[in-house]
């Protein structure tokens, strides 16, 4: 990457965009809802369960100029945006999302928080990995803890996780994948003991849509 471009990244004006698409949001609390998906390339969290790993090299994906990326999103007639990753906090995020807002749209983001925050979002869904803590910040202003369940340890850090954030904060255990079948079970009693709690699913995988 040259001096100029790197400097357009770091102002957030240019951003290595994996793919971005048209679809229906499948997980947490907007589920069922039609929305634009821009995913950014970058993360430096790892988890090992990652279904999209080619995501986490920054430097795999095209930089793509913020008014493009806008006017693409522009395009379709749903008016809610989704910067996901990778981990979309590895950039500066306010250009993105005041450009989305300039055209109407709700701003959401999915991130593990552990980069500091940027941008003008209007929910944050915040899905904390072991691998890398989030920042302390990000708890107060996460509107929706989602906390993937791959084996049985999750839960107690979905407990040490949910102290930390507000109490107006929705609370999301949602089954990795892989092992949904064999952790429903657990994640079922959980919830009915612990009832802030409720359960996310991956409908899009279910409905075999991106």
């Amino acid at each position: 990457m040259n001096v100029e471009a790197a400097s357009r990244v770091r102002e957030g004006q240019a951003l290595p965009l994996m793919e971005a698409f048209y679809t229906i949001q499948g997980e947490g609390t907007y589920s069922g809802q039609p929305a634009y998906f821009i995913r950014l390339g970058g993360c430096d969290v790892g988890c090992v369960w990652c279904d999209v790993k080619d995501s986490w090299e920054a430097g795999k994906w095209p930089l793509v100029e913020i008014d493009q990326i806008v006017a693409e999103a522009d395009a379709y007639p749903a008016r809610l945006a989704v910067i996901t990753g990778g981990e979309p906090l590895m950039y500066a995020l306010g250009p993105l999302t005041q450009g989305l807002k300039e055209k109407g749209f709700t701003t959401n983001l999915e991130t593990s928080g552990a980069h500091p925050y940027s941008g003008d979002l209007d929910w944050i869904c915040l899905s904390p990995k072991k691998f890398k803590s989030p920042v302390p910040e990000i708890y107060t202003i996460a509107n929706e803890l989602k906390v993937i369940v791959y084996n049985k340890s999750d839960f107690d850090f979905a407990r040490s996780e949910a102290r930390k954030v507000a109490p107006s904060c929705k609370l999301l255990l949602q089954p990795e994948w892989s092992k949904a079948e064999q952790m429903m079970p657990q994640i079922v009693d959980f919830v009915k003991e612990n009832p802030r709690w409720r359960i996310s699913l991956q409908t899009h995988k279910y409905m075999e849509i991106p």
